[in-house]
């Protein structure tokens, strides 16, 4: 695996257009900088779902390291809106929700993310671009 800068970092699939609108949103509203990114499709992505027990050929959610802890599904997404800061970091509240009622409908939309949205995604912004590591 390709090291990674001590940085926090997000795994998301390029092809698909909710995560990569998520990167997108990432990269405009993460003003400290303080996410890398890397594309699922990418040895590194690859090795990481590895690493955490997911299938690499599925991508089903997004991978999310803060602070050195990895999180997936929904846990992935409020990770990182509090890594935001405010107002971001009232999603939090979504951790409340037990998993399998948080779960499921994530699991549905990831299952489905290529029938719900486009399979061809914009090439990257220039920020997103300049914080990618492969």
């Amino acid at each position: 695996m390709t090291d990674v800068a001590p940085q926090d970092l997000i795994v998301f699939d390029g092809y698909c257009v909710f995560c990569s609108g998520f990167a997108h949103f990432m990269t405009r509203n993460d003003k400290l900088g303080r996410f890398r990114f890397v594309t699922a499709h990418s040895q590194t992505g690859q090795n990481l779902y590895r690493k955490y027990g997911l299938c690499p050929e599925e991508m089903e959610t997004n991978i999310v390291i803060v602070d050195g802890s990895a999180y997936t599904h929904m846990r992935a997404f409020t990770a990182a809106m509090s890594a935001l800061g405010w107002p971001w970091r009232a999603a939090r509240i979504l951790n409340f929700l037990p998993d399998g009622f948080s779960k499921s409908p994530y699991l549905l939309i990831a299952r489905n993310r290529y029938k719900l949205g486009r399979r061809t995604c914009p090439m990257p912004s220039p920020e997103l671009k300049a914080r990618l590591i492969e």
